[in-house]
Formats: C-alpha cells, structure tokens, sequence
C-alpha cells in the first residue's frame, strides 16, 4: 500500500445539509454580533488609548471572525468566504443597519476573501492554530487596503501602514487565535461531532 495515499485524504467538496445549515446559521448569528460591535465601536474608538487614528484597527479584528470560524468547522471550499459575507450581509440588512451602510457588503467580500485564501493555500487540509492566525491575518489585510481607498484616502502612507499593521495584529489575535479556542470550545462540548473538528477532539481523547 502507497502510504503517501494513505497519509493525504482527499478534498472532500460535496456540501451536506448541515454544512450549509452550520454556514447560514453562524452568518446569521455573527452578523447579529457584527451589528451589536458596530453600535460599540464609535464611543470605544473614541477614548483616548486610540487616540492614534490608525491604532482603532485593533478593534476591528471581531469583524473578520466569521470567516475563520466558518473555515474551521466546515473545512471546504467556499465556507469561510460564505459564512464572513452572510455575517456581513446580516449586519447590513438588520433594523437600523451600520453606520457604514453597504460598503459593508464590500467588506465582507474582501474579509471573506482573505480568509479562504489562507484555507485554499493549504488544501483545506490543515486547521491548526497558525492556519487560523495567517487566515485572521490574511482577512485583516485585505480590509485594511479596502478601507485605505474607501475610508481613509487622505491619510499619508505612513498611517496606511501603521493601520495595516494594527488591523494584522487585531486580525491574529483576535480572530485567528480567537476563533481557534471557539472552535475547540465547541468541539469539547460536542456540538461539532459531525464536523472534522469534532472528530479530532473525540479521536484525542480516546484514550
């Protein structure tokens, strides 16, 4: 037996109805909590720790979570755009909407983008801590670029840059480690038995 077949499933690309129930039910679920941040965000940006414009791009790192989530608990190709352009969608389309109306829409775009990027690169075939922080990362990034044209076309390079580099951090962090430990979380409580997730944690504890 050819043990570099054995070691390397294959894709699985074929969507199940719970994996398209899981992806609708967390985009609408987190597009609640995109909405709820953005109530938030204004008065907390405003206090003096980010004082530094380009340092509120910390706070942003909630809003690329969907993606990540989607992308660690489904592992198939489309998940982790789908579920961060839901969320952002839901958010938009919610009583009251944001303050930024639908250029939302464009940031779940790229913010879903950026996270399935990361999970393509690997083949969907990894879902470890660094894959969750580089597609955190990855998310982060391509907002941040998206909003240097859209939101701050009057800043000089040197804030792009220092908000690129806050929004990457916040991305990291918040979530690619963030989603991560809520992914475990969930795996431990048997809510993913049915997802690659949840079998790996019930596979580690086996014995």
């Amino acid at each position: 037996m050819n043990s570099a077949t054995t070691s390397r499933p294959r894709l699985d690309t074929k969507y199940r109805t719970v994996d398209l129930v899981t992806i609708a039910t967390l985009g609408v679920a987190f597009g609640v909590i995109f909405w709820g941040w953005g109530k938030l965000y204004e008065p907390i940006s405003g206090i003096a720790v980010f004082s530094y414009p380009p340092s509120t791009a910390l706070l942003a790192g909630l809003w690329l979570t969907a993606g990540v989530v989607g992308g660690l608990i489904v592992r198939k190709p489309g998940a982790a755009f789908a579920t961060e352009f839901i969320a952002a969608a839901v958010s938009t389309v919610i009583v009251g909407g944001t303050q930024w109306g639908f250029s939302v829409f464009a940031s779940g775009f790229f913010q879903g983008l950026g996270a399935e990027l990361i999970f393509l690169l690997v083949f969907y075939r990894r879902f470890g801590w660094l894959v969750a922080a580089a597609a955190g990362a990855l998310a982060a990034a391509f907002e941040s670029v998206y909003e240097w044209f859209s939101y701050y076309a009057d800043w000089g390079f040197e804030y792009k840059l220092a908000h690129l580099g806050f929004f990457v951090v916040s991305g990291i962090v918040v979530a690619g480690f963030g989603s991560k430990l809520l992914v475990d979380a969930l795996a431990r409580a048997g809510v993913l038995d049915t997802f690659g997730a949840g079998r790996e944690h019930a596979h580690a504890h086996e014995h």
